[in-house]
């Protein structure tokens, strides 16, 4: 009688290490016909005396069902995450030479008028942009006055600046003499759309790329 068991258990052993020895693909396909190899060795070993009952045997194929079943949710969402991605490019070439506002405080410039935006987390009675160069060269201000708490733009009178860089600003807000935050925003213009690594990247002229995510509005 043992030694029956003992044969069962060598034969299952066996089989399980021939196969982990080779380097078998890894697909549904292939997982259960490894399966059914391996459960039909086990039945053709088993003790007579002590069989498998039906119980074990549906609770093995409830198994293997259910990883193959795992292994194909996961090719198709593959699948469609590839093609969400390829239509989200497709639709993001609409926004080529659209101005778009991210996160930054780079000035945009064009034909001689600088423009920014802000958000505000409260109202301010006094909002003030300074305008400098990246090495801290004053340029100019803009004084915006008494604004609503929420997303405001400005402009500023850039027909004198004479750099090749984009200038970067500075958001002065207060209410009642108290600051109040202010978020400055790039404003950009988008050059191109392109995918990586599944995700669609915007290319800002004179701003370098951004995610998708990254873009606040599109102007």
């Amino acid at each position: 009688m043992a030694t029956t068991v003992n044969n069962a258990t060598s034969a299952t052993s066996a089989v399980g290490a021939t196969n982990a020895s080779k380097n078998t693909p890894t697909d549904a396909a292939a997982s259960q016909d490894r399966f059914l190899k391996l459960l039909v060795a086990q039945l053709n070993n088993q003790d007579p005396m002590n069989p498998m009952d039906n119980a074990q045997m549906t609770s093995q194929m409830a198994q293997i069902n259910t990883v193959s079943g795992i292994q194909q949710l996961n090719d198709t969402m593959k699948s469609m995450a590839t093609q969400f991605a390829a239509m989200q490019t497709l639709q993001g070439a609409s926004m080529v030479g659209r101005d778009v506002l991210t996160d930054g405080n780079r000035i945009s410039i064009k034909d001689g008028v600088g423009k920014g935006s802000l958000d505000l987390a409260g109202p301010a009675d006094q909002v003030k942009i300074e305008i400098t160069t990246s090495g801290g060269q004053a340029l100019g201000t803009v004084n915006l006055g008494s604004q609503a708490a929420g997303r405001q733009s400005f402009e500023w009178d850039a027909s004198s600046y004479a750099g090749t860089e984009r200038p970067i600003f500075k958001v002065i807000a207060t209410q009642g003499g108290k600051p109040v935050t202010a978020t400055p925003l790039s404003r950009g213009t988008v050059e191109s759309v392109s995918t990586v690594d599944g995700a669609m990247s915007i290319a800002i002229k004179g701003g370098g790329s951004v995610a998708y995510d990254a873009i606040k509005a599109i102007l």
